[in-house]
């Protein structure tokens, strides 16, 4: 079974997620687009993501593990999961967005496994792991 983890290490970690889409009526037309703070984010994971980018895009079902520790300065709230902003489900759309854009998966349909934590930290940083699913 192919498993790798790694560790991402951010200044503060991006809180921006895909859901905060624009939206502007262009001929009584709705067109959405990425706002820049989204783009931006998508951006600073991408550079982090690149030095870990395999060989070859996988194609086949995936198990992915991503542990997102963001920063606080307050010591008691280290290793706590606290119902806040960002939703852990849209931080989480937006990071796999930017491991595809990188070139980890071939699309994220197959990513048949997700499981997500939450916490806080002295350091912003995220733990992933993924691993294929044996058929």
């Amino acid at each position: 079974m192919y498993k790798t983890q790694f560790y991402l290490h951010f200044d503060t970690m991006p809180t921006t997620t895909s859901q905060q889409k624009g939206v502007r009526v262009v001929n009584g037309k709705p067109y959405f687009y990425t706002k820049a703070k989204v783009t931006d984010a998508m951006r600073q994971f991408a550079l982090k993501l690149k030095q870990y980018k395999p060989s070859e895009p996988f194609d086949v079902p995936v198990r992915l593990y991503l542990w997102f520790a963001f920063d606080v300065k307050d010591k008691k709230k280290w290793g706590k999961h606290r119902p806040t902003k960002p939703d852990v489900d849209n931080i989480a759309k937006t990071f796999i967005d930017s491991m595809v854009k990188v070139g980890f998966f071939e699309d994220d349909a197959i990513v048949s496994d997700l499981r997500v934590i939450k916490t806080y930290a002295e350091e912003a940083s995220v733990m992933v792991q993924y691993e294929v699913i044996d058929q």
